[in-house]
C-alpha cells in the first residue's frame, strides 16, 4: 500500500496538466458553434482550459472554474476573462451545495485514490454517489466522482468533456460509473491514444465526449489517434455522431475498439450462452501474499547459507520461470539449479525454533530489514508466518505479454500473487480444461476481461479470469501434449491456434470457419491495440 508520506503533493492533488492540443479539441468539439452556454471547470488548476476558452475567442454566458488549490486558483482568476467566477474550494463539496446547472462542463479532474481523500471529500463524494444513486466504493479515485458530480450538474441537454484514466474502459471499481453513463447520456464518444500523453506518469489516458439530449437512444463510438497534435485532422461531425448500441449488461467498454459486427458476433455468444464461462469449471484467487516475496522467496544459495531446507517448499514466482502449459519437477529443479527464486520460506512461530541458528539469523537479518514493519506483514500475529499456504491444480498468470497462460501445476509448487491459483472442480478433466483454453475465442476474451497497462502489459484478476469463455469438452485432453510440445519449442502462438481451432471451435462446437476466423480477427486486433501502447515518442 502506498501511504500519503510518500506521496508527492502533485500527486496527492491529482495535480497532471492538460497538453494544449487536447485542450483546443475539447473545447472544439464542446461549444461547436454554441454561444449562450454557461460553463463549469471542475478542477481548473493554473487555468489551462480557461486560457483555451480565451485563445479561441469562444463566446458564452458564464464560466464557473474550482480549484481547490489556494495558489492555482490565484492564477486562474487573474486570466482575463469576462463573466468568470473562479471558487477555491473542493468540487466534491461545490457539487453538493450548488444549485447552479450547466451547459458545457469540460477539464482534466485530478487522479486521487479514496484513501488519499480526506473526511470531508469522503464524505461529499459519498453524497455525490447517494444523489445520483449508486453505490460508492472505498476503490473509487477521485475522477469517478467528478464525472458523476459533474453529470448531475448538467442542463437536459448538455456535454461533458474530460481528460481521464483510460481505465474507465475496463477496471471493476468504473463499472458503476460505466453503467452510469450508458443509462444517463445519449452519446458517447471514446477519443484513445496510440502514444502517451503524460509521459511523466505513464498513464494512458481517454477522452471522453457525452451528449445529454433528452431523446431514447443511446449510443457510443470510439476512436483512436496517434498522438495528441493528431485531433487537430480530425472531424467533430465524426465525433457527434457515434453510431454503435451501448450494450447495458456489458461489464466492460473493451467491447467499442471492434466493429458493429464484431461487437454483435460476441453478443450473441454471452447472450445465448453458447459457450461457458471458465468460472463454470473452476475456482480462481489470488496468489499467496508473502508481505515481501524478496524475503520469503529464495533460490537455492540462500537456502544453504542459512540452513533453511526444512522451512523451504518449492515455489514458481515468475512467467519467465514456466516455459509451457504443464510446469514439471524438471522444470522446477532447472530454475533452481539457475539461481532463480525457487523456494518459499514457510516459517513457524518462534517458539517452535528451537536451536536453529540459521533460520534465527536470517529472521534476525529480515528485522534489520524492517520487513516485519511492512503492512502486510505487521497486522500478522507473528510477522514470519505467511498466511494461505495452498498448492493449485493449475495457475493463471497475473500480467502478461502476447497472451496469458494456463498452465497445470504438475510439480505441485507453490505460488506468489504474481499468479494466480486454481482450483478445478471435481469433475473437471484438469487436462481438458488447460487444452480447452488455448483458441481463439478464450483468447479474444482475456482481451476483454483484462485491462492493460503501459507497456502492452495485460493484467486479468481472478474474477476477471473466471469470465472468460471458455469451450470446455473432455476430448480437447488429446490436444495437451501437442500444444505443451509447441510452446516448448517456441513455435507461435498462432500455429498453435490453426490446430486447436479447428478440434475445440469447429468439430466440439460447431462454429463455422468464418466464424473461427472472426474470432481470431478480434482476438489480433486487441492484442495489436494493446502491443502498441509505447512508451516513447510522447507529447513533450
Amino acid at each position: 500500500m502506498k501511504l500519503i508520506k510518500d506521496t508527492s503533493k502533485e500527486k496527492l492533488r491529482g495535480a497532471y496538466y492538460t497538453p494544449e492540443a487536447i485542450v483546443s479539441f475539447i473545447l472544439k468539439w464542446a461549444f461547436n458553434g454554441n454561444k449562450e452556454v454557461d460553463i463549469l471547470e471542475p478542477s481548473c488548476g493554473d487555468g489551462v482550459f480557461l486560457e483555451g476558452i480565451k485563445k479561441g475567442q469562444y463566446k458564452y454566458k458564464t464560466i464557473t472554474a474550482i480549484e481547490i488549490n489556494k495558489k492555482e486558483a490565484r492564477k486562474a482568476s487573474k486570466l482575463d476573462l469576462d463573466k468568470i467566477e473562479v471558487i477555491n474550494d473542493d468540487f466534491h463539496t461545490f457539487c453538493i451545495e450548488t444549485k447552479k446547472q450547466f451547459d458545457l462542463i469540460v477539464g482534466n479532474p485530478p487522479y486521487i485514490r479514496f484513501q488519499f481523500f480526506n473526511k470531508v471529500q469522503r464524505q461529499k463524494a459519498g453524497e455525490i454517489f447517494i444523489k445520483a444513486k449508486l453505490k460508492y466504493s472505498k476503490l473509487t479515485n477521485a475522477w469517478v466522482s467528478f464525472i458523476v458530480g459533474s453529470s448531475l450538474l448538467l442542463k437536459n441537454y448538455g456535454k461533458i468533456g474530460f481528460v481521464i484514466p483510460a481505465e474507465i474502459l475496463q477496471v471493476s471499481y468504473a463499472q458503476t460509473l460505466r453503467e452510469f453513463l450508458s443509462k444517463f447520456y445519449n452519446k458517447i464518444c471514446i477519443v484513445s491514444f496510440k502514444k502517451l500523453v503524460f509521459p511523466d506518469i505513464q498513464q494512458e489516458v481517454v477522452l471522453l465526449l457525452c451528449e445529454k439530449n433528452n431523446t431514447q437512444t443511446h449510443l457510443i463510438d470510439h476512436i483512436e489517434v496517434q498522438d495528441a497534435y493528431a485531433l487537430e485532422k480530425l472531424d467533430i461531425i465524426t465525433i457527434k455522431s457515434p453510431h454503435k448500441n451501448i450494450d447495458f449488461k456489458s461489464n466492460k467498454w473493451t467491447f467499442y475498439f471492434l466493429d458493429q459486427k464484431e461487437i454483435d458476433f460476441l453478443e450473441s455468444i454471452q447472450k445465448e450462452a453458447l459457450v461457458p464461462k471458465l468460472g463454470k469449471y473452476a475456482k480462481v484467487e489470488v496468489g499467496i501474499t508473502t508481505g515481501s516475496n524478496s524475503f520469503f522467496t529464495v533460490p537455492l544459495s540462500t537456502i544453504r547459507r542459512y540452513n533453511l531446507d526444512k522451512f523451504a517448499r518449492p515455489l514458481v514466482g515468475r512467467s519467465v520461470q514456466v516455459p509451457s502449459v504443464v510446469f514439471t519437477k524438471d522444470d522446477w529443479n532447472h530454475n533452481r539449479k539457475n539461481e532463480a527464486r525457487t523456494h518459499l520460506l514457510v516459517f513457524p512461530r518462534i517458539s517452535e525454533l528451537n536451536g536453529d541458528i540459521g533460520v534465527r539469523e536470517y529472521l534476525k537479518l529480515g528485522e534489520i530489514e524492517k520487513i516485519h514493519k511492512g503492512y502486510k506483514c505487521g497486522i500478522r500475529d507473528e510477522w514470519q508466518i505467511v498466511p494461505s499456504l495452498r498448492i493449485s491444480d493449475a495457475l493463471f498468470i497475473r500480467r502478461n505479454n502476447l497472451y496469458p497462460k494456463l498452465i497445470i501445476n504438475k510439480a505441485g509448487a507453490y505460488t506468489t500473487d504474481t499468479m494466480h491459483r486454481i482450483s478445478i472442480n471435481s469433475n473437471v478433466n484438469i487436462k481438458s480444461f488447460t487444452a480447452s483454453y488455448y483458441n481463439s475465442l478464450s483468447l479474444a476474451f482475456s482481451e476483454i476481461c483484462g485491462r492493460s497497462h503501459g507497456g502492452g502489459v495485460l493484467e486479468l484478476m481472478p474474477n476477471e479470469v473466471e469470465e472468460i469463455i471458455l469451450p470446455y469438452n473432455s476430448t480437447n485432453c488429446c490436444l495437451l501434449d501437442q500444444i505443451d510440445e509447441m510452446i516448448r519449442k517456441e513455435i507461435s502462438i498462432t500455429e498453435i491456434l490453426r490446430i486447436t481451432d479447428k478440434e475445440i471451435l469447429k468439430s466440439n462446437y460447431g462454429f463455422s470457419y468464418s466464424e473461427i476466423q472472426l474470432m481470431k480477427n478480434i482476438w489480433k486486433k486487441l492484442l495489436h491495440r494493446r502491443l502498441s501502447r509505447g512508451k516513447s515518442n510522447v507529447l513533450s
